[in-house]
């Protein structure tokens, strides 16, 4: 593009088109008790001990007593999508919850559960097997007379607590709640933190 002249107002000359930068995407595994943003936690961790890097945000939150992926990002628009239910990105998380799900309460998960700011989207729920995650500090609390088990949930919603909300609608209160996935990424192997 050749150059041209801008208004009189202005004295600078546009000689060619800039590129935007580049967006930078990073993922954490968040521990447990870590507080989902970058100042102000003076009682617990922040984000701020865990990604020294100037000018991300967090794209969607992770209570301080949920664990995994979060995503941070300094793109707008990007953070955006990942939080907006309209833009139906998928979140999945492994749900370890007190009892045993039975079909109903699955199947209840999936189409969607009666909660007090109204009903849930639908999703995907499925029960498996104890996927063998890292030992979190300080460990779940075990009562021995009571069975847990895992759940896998796929929402494309994030309501205030909302799996822990929906899994306690259906009889089964959540014991362990780790995000696994948002839409492309998952945490794989990163570790907490």
């Amino acid at each position: 593009m050749r150059g041209r002249r801008v208004s009189a107002g202005e004295s600078k000359i546009i000689t060619k088109r800039t590129r935007p930068p580049l967006s930078r995407v990073i993922l954490l595994n968040k521990p447990y008790g870590v507080v989902c943003q970058f100042s102000g936690g003076e009682a617990r961790a922040t984000l701020a001990h865990y990604v020294p890097v100037p000018g991300v945000y967090p794209a969607g939150r992770l209570d301080a007593d949920s664990e995994g992926l979060l995503v941070l990002t300094d793109d707008g628009a990007l953070q955006g999508s990942i939080q907006n239910p309209r833009a139906k990105m998928p979140k999945t998380y492994l749900v370890q919850v007190e009892g045993t799900p039975d079909r109903a309460a699955l199947k209840a998960l999936a189409e969607g559960v009666l909660l007090n700011d109204g009903r849930t989207t639908p999703g995907r729920a499925r029960t498996v097997e104890d996927p063998q995650l890292w030992e979190r500090d300080p460990p779940i609390r075990v009562r021995k007379a009571i069975p847990t088990a895992w759940i896998e949930l796929r929402i494309i919603e994030g309501r205030n607590r909302q799996v822990r909300r929906m899994t306690a609608a259906v009889g089964l209160p959540t014991v362990r709640l780790v995000r696994i996935a948002i839409g492309p990424w998952n945490i794989e192997a990163l570790k907490p933190g």
